[in-house]
């Protein structure tokens, strides 16, 4: 199945209370300028937001809010990573609102390789059978490598992570059922149109 990701979400952060796309005094965001600031995430991320790591995630097609989101967090130290706090440090409302409007206005596509009933149950009401987030503050999980959704469920479940709903998910799971939903995930097709 191949579907376009959503790519004018907008609308209201719920964990966090954070507001996405000018919403409360923040920026709307100018995707070419992010685009000139993304030079500095390619190397993880891409330039058009495809994962070059196995440890990074891929953002292209993410929704505008969640990006804000995680890089306010990581700037502000309320999500730490040994990459990814250095990198948003010195980045300004803004910025992050410009690379947020970049990543968010790339074509990303997903394709389920799988009957969908088989999708992890747990995960398909907000993440979709094929891996689409399907509300502003819920990322994609599609064609996402198995080690990076089953290092992010285990930070969840032991607390290194925070999330007011998934915190509690994680929390509930066994490793197979990590493993599970990390295989089922990563096994979807995933792409984003180059520029």
């Amino acid at each position: 199945m191949r579907r376009p990701l959503p790519i004018a979400l907008g609308g209201v952060i719920l964990a966090g209370g954070i507001l996405a796309g000018g919403a409360q005094g923040e920026p709307a965001g100018d995707a070419a300028a992010g685009r000139a600031l993304a030079g500095q995430c390619r190397t993880c991320h891409g330039l058009d937001g495809v994962a070059q790591i196995p440890i990074a995630p891929h953002i292209g097609g993410e929704p505008a809010g969640y990006i804000t989101a995680q890089l306010t967090a990581f700037r502000d130290g309320t999500r730490e990573h040994e990459m990814m706090s250095i990198v948003a440090k010195n980045l300004t409302d803004s910025q992050i609102a410009d690379l947020a409007a970049w990543y968010n206005s790339r074509t990303a596509t997903a394709e389920l390789r799988a009957d969908p009933a088989g999708a992890p149950e747990i995960c398909v009401a907000c993440h979709g059978a094929d891996g689409i987030g399907l509300a502003p503050d819920v990322p994609n999980l599609a064609g996402e490598t198995n080690i990076y959704i089953d290092t992010q469920l285990k930070a969840f479940r032991t607390g290194k992570r925070v999330h007011e709903v998934m915190s509690a998910i994680a929390a509930g799971l066994s490793d197979a059922e990590i493993r599970a939903a990390a295989d089922w995930y990563a096994a979807i097709g995933f792409s984003v149109a180059p520029e």
